[in-house]
Parts: structure tokens; sequence; C-alpha cells
């Protein structure tokens, strides 16, 4: 079977993330809402974040990928994991710029 094309990228991202404090909880995660990338936890507030990965600026950034639509969708997906409304949870991206070989992380919060 082939490797993912963005594996490397979401394996690059959690590194920054585990090294920043941030504990892991699940990747790759399905719901009925679309999947979450990585469910993590940091500070007692559960962290959903979206892994975008771009090779080049030709099709636009990675966060332009990261629609309000998408945001939506992943606190859906964060609501069904958790199984309850009142814990806290917290949206983040970390955007992927370049390859494997040569990149750079962009991690920022996204609004709900």
């Amino acid at each position: 079977m082939e490797p993912m094309r963005g594996g490397w990228a979401e394996e690059a991202a959690l590194a920054h993330l585990l090294a920043q404090g941030y504990r892991l909880l699940g990747r790759n995660r399905r719901t009925p809402f679309g999947e979450v990338d990585l469910l993590l936890e940091k500070d007692g507030v559960y962290v959903v974040v979206e892994v975008k990965q771009r090779r080049t600026g030709r099709f636009g950034t990675p966060l332009e990928a990261i629609t309000p639509r998408k945001v939506a969708r992943l606190l859906a997906c964060a609501r069904h994991l958790l199984g309850r409304d009142d814990l806290p949870v917290r949206l983040e991206a970390v955007l992927v710029h370049g390859t494997p070989e040569a990149f750079r992380l962009e991690h920022l919060p996204l609004e709900v």
C-alpha cells in the first residue's frame, strides 16, 4: 500500500506540537461529520488540529483550503469525538509550506 502523500506533513506538525507540550489523544479520527487530523490536549483544553500542506502557492495557500465550512465541520467533529458540548475545545491549524526536504510550519488558531 502506498503511503499517504501528506503523511510527512502530519508527522512534522505532530512533532512540532509535542515539542510545544501538547499531548496526543488521537490521529485521523473519523466521525459522521468528517475527519480530525490530530486530537490533542494542552493545559486542560482539547485541541483539534487541521494539518494542511502545499508544495507551492500555485493552487493557493494551505490556509485558503480551510474554509468557514471546514471550521464548522471540525467543531462538529470535536463535539462528536468528545461526546459533550461543555468541554473546552480549541481549533488550530498547522500549515506546512514546501516539501519533506525543505519546509516551514505555521501554527495558528482557527476562529470559530
